[in-house]
């Protein structure tokens, strides 16, 4: 029972974050300059007939609650309206690009996980040594390194003057889309690399000096054992705490990435969006984000007493 409770909880938490972060996404609208109207007809003279049967093709015409109600309405079936610069649904034109940043954030994901899990429990195994001080400037570096430079560098080493990697587009199909998206996986994860492997290494060296991993290896179990049930596993609260922000993150720094390899995917169209005051589209990709932070901190909250128990005891003693 109670774990129902927290699990239901959780899901109210989520519910009511998404309802005041729709709010908040849909009548930002209204402060920002610019009229999607004048951008509509653009190149034409907006005569008064014009303008009207703009306003009432797209909506515009309505009061605001009304414009939100009709927007939310249309999202619960999937229709996030229809974008004013490509003069398509608005899910036709994320479908197009969704599965390249998808891909692009999952790759990077993997690497963001992979090496800095393993950087952070080397330093950690190694805390005060030369390879520890090595890796820490390391990752000092690395987090120095805008996303758009780690870009440009990773282009004129490994594509320009070796030509292992092509430089533009996201290619076609599985395998050679994954071919081109090596190198921006790469400059997306360099930062976040960084940030795991600081995580882990802390988390690592705080549980290596408790008590009950001493006691562990006085009773004679084998440092593999120690390390991996005692030290490894009870450090994963706050490295999925942070997995939970880098999903957003990933999503948000794609736009740079994507404009520095040329990649047709939701970061590039955010910008273009933006740009041209394409407001559906801005709104589908915001919330799209907002959505994808809010579930994967509320996946974090839920498993978190499973994989350290000590969380859900504390909560209970509170």
């Amino acid at each position: 029972m109670k774990t129902t409770r927290r699990v239901v909880g959780k899901l109210g938490g989520l519910l009511l974050t998404l309802f005041l972060a729709s709010l908040l996404v849909f009548f930002s609208r209204f402060v920002v300059p610019g009229d999607p109207v004048r951008f509509l007809l653009r190149g034409r003279k907006p005569s008064g007939e014009a303008i009207a049967q703009i306003t009432a093709q797209y909506g515009l015409d309505l009061p605001p609650w009304q414009q939100y109600l009709k927007w939310v309405g249309g999202m619960a079936q999937g229709d996030f309206g229809r974008s004013l610069q490509y003069r398509q649904d608005v899910s036709v034109v994320l479908g197009e690009r969704l599965p390249v940043t998808l891909t692009l954030v999952v790759m990077a994901g993997l690497l963001i996980a992979v090496v800095g899990l393993v950087l952070g429990a080397i330093a950690a195994l190694n805390r005060g040594r030369a390879t520890d001080r090595i890796i820490l400037i390391g990752l000092t570096v690395l987090g120095a390194i805008p996303s758009f430079v780690g870009s440009i560098v990773l282009i004129a080493i490994f594509s320009v003057q070796l030509g292992w990697f092509p430089t533009f587009g996201s290619g076609e199909g599985f395998l050679d889309r994954v071919h081109h998206l090596i190198l921006p996986s790469i400059a997306l994860g360099l930062v976040f690399i960084v940030l795991v492997g600081k995580v882990t290494r802390s988390a690592m060296v705080e549980q290596l000096t408790r008590e009950h991993v001493e006691v562990a290896t006085s009773r004679g179990l084998s440092r593999g054992t120690v390390l991996r049930r005692h030290v490894l596993r009870n450090s994963l609260g706050p490295i999925l705490t942070v997995s939970g922000v880098l999903v957003a993150g990933l999503i948000v720094a794609s736009t740079i990435v994507e404009a520095a390899f040329g990649i047709s995917g939701v970061g590039s169209l955010l910008v273009q969006s933006v740009d041209r005051l394409d407001f559906p589209v801005v709104q589908a990709i915001v919330l799209l984000v907002v959505t994808a932070f809010v579930v994967m901190n509320a996946i974090v909250d839920i498993l978190e007493p499973w994989i350290d128990p000590r969380s859900a005891a504390g909560a209970g003693a509170r």
